[in-house]
C-alpha cells in the first residue's frame, strides 16, 4: 500500500505533467488528494519542497529500475535487461517517465535538485557502459559508445512517447510487441551480423507465439551466441 508521501508525490507529478509549474499548488494538490491544505503542510512546508521531492523521486525510481540490469551474468544479458527495465519503468510509471523529460523545462536545468541531476548523470553513464561492454564482447559493432547509447535511447524514448500520447492506437500488449520488433530492426544496424541474426530469429519466434519483450529475452538467453561472454 502506498504511503501518504508516495500519494502526494504521484499526485504532484500528475499536476506537473498536465499543467506545468502553474498547474501545481498546495491548494490544487490538496484537492487532488481529497485532503485539506494544512494536512499537506505536515509533510511539506511549501510547493517548492514538493517540486524538488517529486522530481528527485522520479529520477530515483528510474535509476532503481535500470540498475537491476546488473543482475545479468554477461554483457549481453545486462544489455538486454537494461532495455527490459527501461520499458518496464516507462509503462509502470508513465507520469514519472513523462516528468523526467519535462523537468528541466518546468524548473530550469540549474534549479533541478542535486539528487535528480546526480541520478540523471549516473543513468546516462550506466547506459553508455552497457553499450561499451557490448562492443568489447563482440555483440555491437565498434564505434563511439556515447553516440550509440544516445541513438538507442532516442529510439526507445520516441516509441514510448508516441505510445503514451495514444497515437499508435494499440493496447499495451501490442505496443510491447512493436517495441520488440522495432528494437530488433535498430539492432540490425548496430549489432554484429551474428548477434543480429540470432536476435531476429528469437524475435520472429516470439512474435509468432504472441510473446513480448520478456519472453524474447528468455529465448535469447538460451540461444548459443558466439559473442556471449
Amino acid at each position: 500500500m502506498a504511503t501518504q508521501r508516495e500519494k502526494i508525490l504521484r499526485a504532484a507529478c500528475e499536476l506537473l505533467v498536465k499543467g506545468g509549474l502553474d498547474g501545481l499548488s498546495m491548494r490544487k494538490l490538496a484537492t487532488q488528494l481529497g485532503v485539506t491544505a494544512p494536512a499537506l503542510y505536515r509533510h511539506y512546508e511549501s510547493k517548492e519542497m514538493v517540486l524538488v521531492a517529486v522530481v528527485g523521486e522520479a529520477f530515483k525510481v528510474f535509476a532503481q529500475y535500470l540498475y537491476r540490469a546488473v543482475e545479468g551474468r554477461t554483457p549481453i544479458e545486462r544489455f538486454r535487461l537494461t532495455g527490459r527495465f527501461y520499458l518496464a519503468f516507462a509503462l509502470e510509471h508513465p507520469q514519472y517517465y513523462a516528468l523526467l523529460h519535462v523537468a528541466h523545462e518546468i524548473m530550469g536545468h540549474h534549479a533541478l535538485p542535486h539528487e535528480a541531476t546526480d541520478h540523471a548523470s549516473a543513468v546516462g553513464q550506466f547506459m553508455v557502459d552497457r553499450v561499451r561492454e557490448g562492443m568489447e564482447c563482440g555483440m555491437l559493432k565498434p564505434g563511439p559508445p556515447e553516440t550509440v547509447a544516445r541513438t538507442i535511447w532516442a529510439h526507445s524514448h520516441g516509441l514510448v512517447s508516441i505510445y503514451h500520447r495514444g497515437l499508435f492506437r494499440i493496447d499495451e500488449a501490442e505496443f510491447r510487441r512493436l517495441f520488440l520488433e522495432s528494437s530488433w530492426r535498430l539492432m540490425e544496424g548496430l549489432a554484429e551480423p551474428e548477434f543480429a541474426e540470432a536476435m531476429g530469429e528469437n524475435v520472429r519466434a516470439s512474435l509468432e507465439a504472441g510473446e513480448g519483450v520478456q519472453e524474447a529475452d528468455a529465448r535469447s538467453e538460451k540461444a548459443p551466441v558466439e559473442a556471449r561472454s
